[in-house]
This record gives structure tokens, C-alpha cells and sequence, in this order.
């Protein structure tokens, strides 16, 4: 059995560090230090062995050593504490890692009490092997994070800025469900707790025939985070139970990311994130077509909506816009018909308007401000907060709903397409239109979804070369063609053994799979006619590939 990667070992220890409420970084740190026991899966161990009520068999394979390591971690912090040492003795504040002092500690040993079933045996190790493994795995983690440019060493502000971000969690909490996670995770690392059930039963939250009363778990919840700033003492658990906090509550990537968003006052809370409320606003902007029935509160909320959105001065503009001109309504106050004709006309461009705005929206503060309008005059409520509060509800029953649930969103309507030009360009390209006429090529899969985008004309020309090709080797063989490339710029593809010439980067060449068939299947039936390159690859049975070369090619590698 082959090793696991670098990535495979971090991604065991990263849940392990969170459930236990310890820095991961101690994790690879012993890893690397210890290299045993040997274990069953052809991993070596983290130096955790069988102790009290842990037995070898429970210890025998990486992910188990990773999980013993994790709560043994936990178990001497909480030895530690118990004998009288202080937050400063276990973690370093102004490196923002464990204490020399503790790794030292570390570096010893550890056998557990009798009373502990959680954790196991730690063996010793050389300090001066651990300590620089362990930062090593600190900086890596602060290099790989997408924040990290900007990250600074000294972390003696981190505590006060939690602390300022957990104080304004109870009156900004909107009762959304990775809200609510976020919550219960601090409950559960600061309790110490292995799990989120354990994490709500401790708050003593009623049941309703077996189901968790919400409104009584948020009003728990609530309860249990408005005291803790007071109460917070600095360990390493508490540290870590305010870091998934912010990472859970805005919904960041990285115990990294959260430690530098806080540190700058980057995490946004509900009062300046009105982002968060996006898709309630385009799940409601969905319904609108089904609802309207053209009533003069309805056009006049969908007009002030499509004015504010369009940075228009006045209503007056906006009808003109839409195609009336407010003149003609005016001077036709007693044609009945006239004005039917004139609101029939509104009513069309509004909702065509309305049916192109989810892929307009580019979340820009006036286009969100016009929706949240919409919103109010449409739900005829008091005020823009009264508007978003009715948003968040929507959010929440979104989050909570079954898929078949009337509160479920409506999945998304494809966009009107513009007409397709004469000739295709850099500039006009579709990405989901057919490359030629009546094809199944679509642009799309010429440029891996708009990653690679060709250059310029020439790119163009020959992507539509090859299409045609193509929908004719398509056609002949009945099946669809499964693209893997085509257009990419970089002068390198798969590690094959030899090398032919690079044609993916001019724009006209296709390796693919059809399902059912292999790529030998494919080569026969196509090499009788096909008139430029066609290849197979040795260690990629399922694969062939196609280019528009002028004259015949054949190959295998």
C-alpha cells in the first residue's frame, strides 16, 4: 500500500485538531519527529501507543495514531492546567503557537491517568527535533493560506480582536444555520466535547418528540456566548473555540484566514454583510414572474426596483426606458386602451428585466439596495431592516428545507442568450453556444469553461476548424464526445512517454472519451477517414486524440 502525500497526512489532521481544540501543526510536528510505531497501512506513527483502556488494535493505522495524538494533546493541556499552570505557561502569545515550556512537556512523554479512556501513551522525542518541525508546519500552513501575503508574526492583538468580534455575536446573530454551527462549535471546543449532539445536549435544549426545538437551542446558544468574553482566560481550547467561531461564522477556509481576517477587523458581521442575504434576494427575484399579476402596486415596485438598479433619476426616466414614454401616458389619461396597451408593454420589458438580473447581478451595493426596495414595497413592509430580517427568515427556511419544500429556492432559470453573431471573435464569444451551427461543441468545452480564452483570431479560427471536424467524427460514431482538453495555452498536456508535437495550444486539438468505448475502438473507426492527427495513449485506454493538422498523422504512446 503506497504512503499517503503530504496534503492526505494534513487533511486527517486538520478535523482531528478541531475536534480536540488543539494547534494542528502539534500533529505534523510528531509526525516528523517520532516516524513510529509501524503501522498496519505502511504509515508510521505520531509516537502514540496503547495505554489504559486503548489497546493496539485502536492505534494500529494512521488515522487512528492522528486521533489518539489529538486527544492526548487535549489530555496533558488539561493535566497540565489542573497542576496550576497558567494560559502564558501553555501558549505563546506573541508567536501565536504552544509555549516552548510545553514542548518541552511534550517532548517528555505522557501517560494518561486511569480515569482518561480518551487518550493514549505518548513517547518521548528529542525538543530539539520537535520545535522546529512544529514551526515549520506553522509557517507552511501560513505560506499555503490564500491570506497569508500580508500575515504578520506578531500575534499579541489577536486575543483582544477576538474577543471584540465575540462581543458582538448576540446581537448580530440572524438564526442562520452556519450561524448556528458556528455557535454550537464553540460550545463544543470550549466544553471540550466530541461532538455537536454532545455540544446541544449540554445546553439543555428541550425536545420535541425527538427533534431539537430551534427556537430554544438559539435562545441557548445566545446565553452561552454573551458571558464568555468575561470568562475567557487564554488557553490554547478557549483560543481555538473563538478561531472556529470566526472561521465557521464567516465562512472562511483556514484557521489562518480567520486569525488574519480578525486581526485586520475583516469579519463581517450581519450589520455591514448584507452580501449574506444574495440568495434569498435572487430566490425571490425567481418567484416574481409567477406572482405578478400585473396590479399597480406590483408594476410600481418592479419600476422603482428597475429604476434604482438602472441609476435613473426618476420614475419618468425609468418608463421611458422601459419603451413609454410618460408624455403618451399622460396625454392618453382617458383612453383606457391606450394605457391597458402602454401597462402590457411595462409589464413585458419589467419582467424580462427581472428574468436577466440573476446573471446580471454583480452584487454592487446600489444593485442590492434596489433589490432590497423591491422587496420591502413588494412585501409592503415598513422598512429596508425590516426587508432584510425578512430575507434572513427566508435564508433560514432556505437553509432548512427539503428540496421538494415550497421554501426550497427554485432551481435556476437559464439566462436569455443574445443572438448568435455572424462570426465568431475574441470579443463575442458564448461560452454555452454551440461552436457551429446545429453542433454539440460548445465553447464552453473548447476552453475549459472559460479558463483559457482564446487570444485572438487565429485561436478562434482554428477552434472552429476543429469543431467542425469534430461534430462530423461525433456524428459517425452515435455517441457524445467527453471532452478532457482542448484549447490550452501551456506547452504541456498529460506525461506521456514520448512527445508529439503540442497542438492544444494553437487551438486545434481534442483528447476525449466517449463512454462504452475504447480509445482503440475509437482509433479504428475513425483512421479510415480522418484526415489530420489521430492518437492513442498507452496508459490511457479511454483516451483519444484528435487535431487539424493538414495531412495524416498516426501515433500511440
Amino acid at each position: 500500500m503506497a504512503q499517503l502525500s503530504p496534503d492526505q497526512r494534513n487533511a486527517l489532521y486538520l478535523p482531528e485538531a478541531v475536534r480536540a481544540g488543539i494547534h494542528k501543526p502539534i500533529l505534523a510536528a510528531l509526525y516528523a519527529t517520532h516516524g513510529q510505531p509501524r503501522l498496519m497501512d505502511s504509515e508510521t506513527g505520531l509516537g502514540i501507543s496503547p495505554a489504559n483502556r486503548i489497546s493496539v488494535h485502536q492505534v494500529n493505522t494512521f488515522p487512528e495514531q492522528v486521533h489518539y495524538a489529538a486527544s492526548t494533546i487535549r489530555s496533558m493541556t488539561d493535566s497540565l492546567t489542573a497542576k496550576g499552570w497558567s494560559s502564558r505557561d501553555l501558549w505563546d502569545i506573541s508567536q501565536g503557537r504552544y509555549s516552548d515550556r510545553f514542548l518541552q512537556t511534550v517532548a517528555a512523554g505522557y501517560l494518561p491517568p486511569s480515569s482518561d479512556a480518551t487518550a493514549a501513551r505518548l513517547e518521548s522525542c528529542a525538543l530539539e527535533t520537535l520545535l522546529p518541525a512544529y514551526i515549520a508546519d506553522i509557517k507552511a500552513d501560513i505560506k499555503n493560506d490564500y491570506s497569508a501575503d500580508s500575515f504578520t508574526s506578531n500575534l499579541a492583538d489577536l486575543d483582544q480582536s477576538l474577543l471584540t468580534f465575540v462581543e458582538r455575536i448576540a446581537p448580530n446573530y440572524g438564526q442562520l444555520a452556519f450561524q448556528q454551527e458556528a455557535l454550537i462549535e464553540t460550545v463544543r471546543l470550549w466544553r471540550k466535547l466530541e461532538t455537536q449532539a454532545e455540544a446541544i445536549q449540554a445546553l439543555n435544549v428541550s425536545m420535541n418528540e425527538g427533534v431539537v426545538d430551534e427556537e430554544a437551542l438559539d435562545r441557548a446558544l445566545i446565553q452561552f456566548i454573551q458571558p464568555l468574553p468575561d470568562a475567557y482566560g487564554g488557553y490554547p481550547h478557549q483560543r481555538e473555540a473563538f478561531l472556529r467561531l470566526v472561521q465557521l461564522w464567516c465562512q472562511l477556509d483556514s484557521r489562518e484566514a480567520a486569525s488574519q481576517a480578525i486581526r485586520e477587523s475583516k469579519p463581517p458581521l450581519s450589520e455591514t454583510n448584507l452580501a449574506i442575504v444574495d440568495p434569498a434576494l435572487i430566490a425571490f427575484i425567481q418567484q416574481i414572474p409567477e406572482l405578478y399579476r400585473g396590479q399597480g402596486g406590483q408594476r410600481f415596485a418592479l419600476t422603482e426596483a428597475f429604476r434604482l438598479w438602472s441609476g435613473l433619476d426618476s420614475r419618468s426616466s425609468a418608463l421611458e426606458t422601459l419603451g413609454v414614454d410618460p408624455q403618451f401616458l399622460t396625454a392618453n389619461a382617458d383612453n383606457p386602451q391606450a394605457l391597458v396597451d402602454a401597462a402590457t408593454q411595462i409589464d413585458k420589458a419589467l419582467l424580462a428585466f427581472l428574468r436577466r438580473l440573476p446573471s446580471l447581478y454583480e452584487e454592487t451595493d446600489d444593485q442590492r439596495a434596489g433589490l432590497i426596495r423591491l422587496v420591502q414595497m413588494w412585501r409592503q413592509l415598513d422598512s429596508q431592516i425590516a426587508a432584510i430580517q425578512s430575507l434572513l427568515t427566508d435564508l433560514k427556511q432556505m437553509a432548512r428545507a427539503n428540496r421538494n419544500s415550497q421554501d426550497a429556492p427554485q432551481p435556476p432559470q437559464p439566462y436569455l442568450r443574445p443572438p448568435r453573431p455572424d462570426h465568431w471573435t475574441p470579443s463575442n464569444l458564448q461560452l454555452d453556444a454551440a461552436i457551429i451551427d446545429n453542433g454539440s461543441f460548445t465553447w464552453a468545452e473548447a476552453t475549459d469553461g472559460g479558463i483559457y480564452m482564446p487570444p485572438n483570431q487565429t485561436t478562434v479560427d482554428a477552434i472552429v476548424r476543429i469543431a467542425k471536424l469534430a461534430q462530423e467524427a461525433c456524428d459517425r460514431i452515435g455517441r457524445p464526445f467527453q471532452i478532457i482538453r482542448w484549447y490550452h495555452p501551456s506547452a504541456t498536456y498529460f506525461p506521456m512517454e514520448g512527445k508529439v508535437r503540442n497542438r492544444h495550444n494553437l487551438g486545434e486539438a481534442i483528447d476525449f472519451y466517449c463512454n462504452g468505448l475504447t480509445g482503440n475502438q475509437l482509433y479504428w473507426a475513425l483512421d479510415p477517414w480522418w484526415p489530420g492527427g489521430l492518437g492513442r495513449y498507452t496508459n490511457f485506454p479511454k483516451l483519444i486524440h484528435i487535431n487539424a493538422a493538414d495531412y495524416r498523422i498516426r501515433w500511440r504512446r
